[in-house]
């Protein structure tokens, strides 16, 4: 190592045995389907205090939570469009069938639930799906809960109300 000279830290890899930077690049990981015995994709999701569990299959598009149709489960139309985001995301409406239980927290937890368990569902029934959903913001768990009550509050901030007399 004394004979050569060393002039950049591509030189200085090489003198110390290690590949150039440009030789051996990173490999981005690949994701492969995960499929059950039925050839369905299973992911859970959750949200505030609610917890979905969902399996997907190839369909017709018909969402069942907890054995009612979703337009029956959830009244609001807000709450039905929340859940149909990944599939319009990912362009994939009336491709698939979905299956789901969930439990806990109120009827706007479980919705968020179920769409973060649809969209973990479909990367793995899909992986390339991954890159569109990501960016999104649907892969992420939403980890925002209720603040605890403190004692002598009303409320977790929320003071009782000052009187002079």
């Amino acid at each position: 190592m004394a004979d050569q000279e060393i002039q950049s830290l591509e030189d200085l890899g090489e003198a110390m045995g290690q590949t150039p930077a440009g030789a051996e690049a990173e490999a981005a990981p690949v994701y492969e389907q995960k499929l059950d015995e039925h050839g369905r994709a299973y992911a859970t999701g959750k949200r505030k205090n609610a917890v979905a569990r969902v399996w997907i299959v190839r369909g017709s598009g018909r969402i069942v939570v907890n054995k009612k149709d979703f337009t029956e489960y959830f009244g609001r139309p807000v709450l039905r469009m929340l859940i149909q985001q990944p599939f319009e995301v990912a362009e994939r409406k009336d491709q698939y069938d979905v299956l789901c239980t969930v439990s806990g927290g109120g009827l706007s937890g479980q919705a968020g639930a179920v769409r973060h368990g649809i969209s973990k569902a479909l990367t793995h029934y899909e992986p390339e799906l991954r890159s569109v959903l990501k960016p999104a913001g649907f892969l992420t768990r939403d980890s925002r809960v209720v603040e605890r009550k403190k004692y002598g509050k009303r409320k977790a901030r929320r003071s009782f109300q000052f009187s002079k007399r």
